[in-house]
């Protein structure tokens, strides 16, 4: 459904698009596939599950920061030509912000079905090129955090934690929560690279990275693909697979978007402003959310999505992750295939593949009972945030 506000401009895209097609490759560390072949195999998965042919594609949505662009899928596709092309850079934020992009496209007639791949060679690609690509990405940081020797993510948002921790109280133990929650929910995928159980125990026991956050509180670098396809929503209606209907959308940016020290308020992210609007467009209660895929690149950004996202008042994610809450059987299922810190990091492209599966109830040991609105979101560069909401 779109509507208009009376001068042509839609303010609604809810259910004007579903994702109906997905695919992932296996998840390795250690591999001599190219981050291009990676993505045409994530790629063919979804195109096939979506019950349709390479030529059927007629937009695209590549990763900004990623090695493949739109004319390797063309020249690999055998098509003549996309009707649509476009990246959504926002670092992490990338995918769940492309899922907004593509809905626009399929919605407006200017695509009828858009894929969204990205393929990463995170662990075996060569050194000197991600150092390259992570120093574009965040060259934003230049002025303030470079200077006194930060130049990795870890580095970037650990002040982010610790700030977070000396006005809340949260403390190491909440984030190991986060951490042992996702590797449980990996224990249960046979495709996950982290599977062996982690305890409290061992996550403490882990070597510092960037005060506050230990090597089990960082996401993993790994190999892999995965990718969707976002069809309008007459054409989803016929389609083989059930359509999961993209009810709800939205992305934002912090304040101070280019250097997190001079914030003020380190602990708030952009998805803070791009939450109310998703649910807003949705129409839906937190009360609805059966299942929640949280782009967790550190645990400390799990906590504090949550609190943004609305699900409890500033400062209490710490006790919000506590006490089972976000594992199967909680009150809010949270990342059921082990995430980015125990599945692998595809830029949380698989945090949507997964929250697909949920709605369609194709999760086996690790699906969540009567899943029929879920979300997902993504966290990029200084603090980006975007947010989906699906339902079956």
């Amino acid at each position: 459904m779109m509507t208009d506000d009376g001068s042509g401009g839609m303010t609604s895209l809810q259910d004007a698009a579903a994702v109906t097609g997905i695919g992932e490759t296996r998840y390795v560390r250690g591999t001599e596939k190219s981050a291009l072949r990676l993505t045409l195999e994530a790629s063919l998965a979804a195109i096939g599950d979506a019950g349709l042919t390479p030529r059927d594609i007629d937009g695209v949505i590549v990763y900004a920061s990623g090695a493949v662009v739109a004319e390797d899928l063309l020249t690999n596709f055998g098509s003549e030509d996309f009707r649509f092309s476009a990246t959504t850079p926002m670092g992490g934020a990338s995918p769940v912000a492309a899922l907004q992009c593509a809905a626009m496209a399929v919605a407006t007639g200017v695509a009828t079905h858009v894929l969204i791949p990205l393929g990463r060679d995170g662990h075996s690609g060569a050194r000197i090129s991600r150092r390259v690509g992570a120093m574009r990405q965040f060259r934003v940081v230049s002025e303030f955090e470079a200077p006194v020797g930060a130049n990795a993510p870890a580095q970037y948002y650990a002040p982010m934690a610790r700030r977070h921790m000396a006005l809340y109280g949260t403390t190491s133990e909440q984030f190991a929560e986060v951490a042992v929650t996702m590797r449980r929910h990996a224990g249960l995928n046979d495709n996950a690279l982290m599977r062996e159980p982690m305890t409290v125990a061992d996550h403490h026991a882990s070597r510092m990275i960037a005060d506050p956050f230990r090597l089990l509180d960082c996401c993993l670098e790994s190999d892999g693909g995965a990718a969707v396809v976002v069809s309008g929503a007459e054409r989803a209606r016929d389609m083989p697979q059930p359509p999961i209907w993209l009810s709800g959308m939205g992305v934002g940016h912090p304040d101070s978007p280019s250097a997190i020290t001079q914030r003020p308020d380190m602990t708030r992210l952009g998805l803070a402003k791009a939450a109310p609007r998703a649910f807003e467009m949705a129409g839906v209660t937190h009360d609805d959310i059966d299942v929640a895929e949280i782009y967790d690149c550190f645990t400390y950004t799990v906590v504090c999505q949550l609190e943004d996202l609305g699900f409890c008042p500033k400062g209490e994610g710490g006790a919000f992750v506590e006490d089972g809450r976000i594992g199967l059987g909680g009150a809010l299922p949270t990342n059921t295939h082990g995430g980015l810190l125990s599945q692998a990091h595809v830029v949380g492209l698989n945090h949507i593949v997964e929250l697909v599966r949920q709605l369609r109830g194709d999760c086996g040991t690790r699906q969540v009972d009567g899943a029929d609105v879920g979300l997902v979101t993504g966290y990029g560069d200084l603090g980006d945030g975007s947010i989906a909401i699906m339902h079956r």
